[in-house]
């Protein structure tokens, strides 16, 4: 479902959807009153404009909460953490490119990914390892051999060497445990043991095994202890 009061941007979006196959576009509305009327429908992705005439893409998403997965788009980027906060899959910054409509469609497709893999998942969270049900199997990760942490939206995906594993929670959530007090978080989708940073610039950091992730603009104060 897309809702954009922008007529343009509407067109825009649908001609970046064309080439994924497994995408069908249920509706294209030019405000949420008209979307209302769709919400009966089983939609998975909901792309709308946050500031729209009448009533807001954000007050949207409220009364749209069962869609699983929502990325805003909009022309003011300050928006940005708010979205976030209200557990949105991604938020596109206009205008609108190919490539950056093309890095959320894998977004898209890995949380579906994810998320049909997780649903049956639990974990404990010990103070030294972390205990995943998957299934009818057991894995048992040592603290120590996770590599990074990466959120995407109710999920968080555990990177060790060896295996990328996934539970159901946030990474807000399991930030908050005292196992990871050793754990920095450097970008709204990463978190990182403090011991294997190996160095950092102004857009990024490398970690042990040459491993290169994103710093967040906001999360930059965070890293002040590192100095290379």
């Amino acid at each position: 479902m897309i809702i954009d009061d922008d007529e343009l941007d509407r067109l825009v979006l649908q001609h970046y959807i064309k080439p994924y196959d497994n995408i069908e576009i249920v509706g294209s509305f030019d405000s949420a009153e008209k979307a209302i009327s769709c919400l009966h429908l089983p939609v998975d992705l909901l792309i709308t404009e946050t500031n729209l005439k009448g009533m807001s893409g954000l007050e949207f998403r409220k009364t749209a909460h069962k869609i699983p997965a929502c990325i805003f788009i909009s022309s003011h980027p300050e928006l940005a953490a708010g979205v976030f906060e209200m557990n949105a899959l991604d938020f596109i910054t206009k205008p609108l490119t190919s490539e950056r409509f093309h890095y959320s469609m894998q977004k898209l497709f890995t949380f579906f990914e994810m998320k049909e893999k997780c649903e049956c998942y639990d974990a404990m969270i010990g103070e030294s390892s972390i205990t995943i049900k998957e299934g009818g199997h057991i894995s048992k990760i040592s603290m120590k051999d996770i590599l990074y942490l990466e959120a995407l939206k109710d999920y968080t995906r555990i990177i060790t060497l060896e295996k990328k594993h996934c539970i159901l929670n946030s990474l807000g959530n399991i930030l908050q445990k005292n196992a990871f007090d050793s754990f920095v978080r450097i970008h709204r989708s990463y978190a990182v043991p403090r011991h294997l940073i190996r160095g950092k610039n102004c857009h990024e950091i490398e970690l042990a095994h040459h491993i290169r992730l994103p710093i967040g603009r906001t999360y930059k104060d965070n890293l002040s202890f590192f100095e290379p």
